[in-house]
């Protein structure tokens, strides 16, 4: 069921601030947060939202930007720090989108437990199937919470919204956007995968939840490095073409980072893909240009 939070939720708990890039446009920075229809030990659950805005009133274009995990899933201290900002914002701040970052729940200042996909004893995240995917569900329902929020505010324009994330918010993006295909004109993914393709069976979490975003009949964007130690090409590769055999409309991207660098990393290299983004972008915004 979609989640409609807009009105006096607009304004829940929100901190301006100013910033100045180097090499770039000033930002406006506002951390919010948004309601959810979740709650834990009988209380309401919020997400913090980092939102990057360009100068102006706006409204503007904008981007849903979705984080990744924690590496192993094994060190409690990394749930609690907010990712939001870098290259990702910088760049599409500096071509005039405001870019949303939503922490799900139990990450950053959000509320709630993290529990995306551990093992029974949460030592780790797992490569099990059964235990992995239920993770995948949790997250696309906080994004699901998020995106209603990041609607509903004053300074978006909600008809000229993408999706994306890097890594496990990559997956999720292409997910997302197969789900819920009205909300976004497009969806970008850096390095997206959920586990490891060392598991076992990466297949049956990696390549199943890619082929969600088959429904989703608007440009994707995915963007891949090599020498990445998580998500090998060639398993990055058929994860593509499995979405593109579910219905899926995409474009496929590799790019080798210097001196050998993990593709992981490939986010921190804008030099490499902004062109590729930049090209993504004109055509969506021509595409919607022409439906007027």
């Amino acid at each position: 069921m979609k989640v409609n939070i807009v009105g006096s939720a607009l304004v829940a708990l929100t901190l301006t601030t100013s910033l100045f890039m180097p090499c770039g446009h000033a930002q406006e920075k506002v951390v919010a947060r948004a309601p959810t229809p979740f709650t834990e030990d009988g209380k309401p659950v919020m997400l913090e939202i980092v939102i990057f805005k360009p100068p102006g009133e706006g409204p503007f274009p904008t981007v849903v930007f979705n984080h990744g995990s924690t590496g192993k899933g094994n060190d409690p201290d990394l749930f609690r720090k907010t990712q939001a900002g870098g290259p990702a914002a910088q760049f599409f701040v500096d071509r005039g989108w405001l870019v949303a970052f939503p922490q799900r729940r139990g990450r950053g200042q959000s509320d709630g437990l993290y529990d995306e996909g551990f093992e029974q004893d949460r030592s780790r995240y797992s490569c099990k199937p059964s235990l992995s995917l239920p993770g995948v569900d949790r997250a696309l329902a906080d994004i699901n919470a998020a995106v209603s929020f990041v609607k509903g505010r004053p300074d978006v324009i909600s008809s000229k919204m993408i999706i994306g994330g890097q890594s496990r918010g990559g997956l999720l993006a292409i997910a997302y956007a197969g789900a819920w295909p009205d909300d976004f004109v497009g969806a970008v993914n850096f390095v997206g995968g959920w586990m490891t393709d060392r598991c076992p069976d990466p297949q049956a979490i990696n390549t199943v939840t890619f082929r969600r975003g088959g429904a989703f009949k608007k440009p994707t964007l995915w963007l891949y490095g090599e020498n990445d130690p998580i998500y090998s090409l060639s398993h990055s590769r058929s994860n593509f073409e499995s979405f593109v055999a579910s219905g899926g409309i995409g474009t496929f991207k590799t790019y080798s980072l210097p001196n050998g660098k993990s593709g992981h990393s490939l986010i921190g290299h804008p030099n490499l893909w902004q062109k590729d983004v930049d090209t993504f972008l004109s055509g969506i915004l021509a595409d919607q240009g022409s439906k007027r």
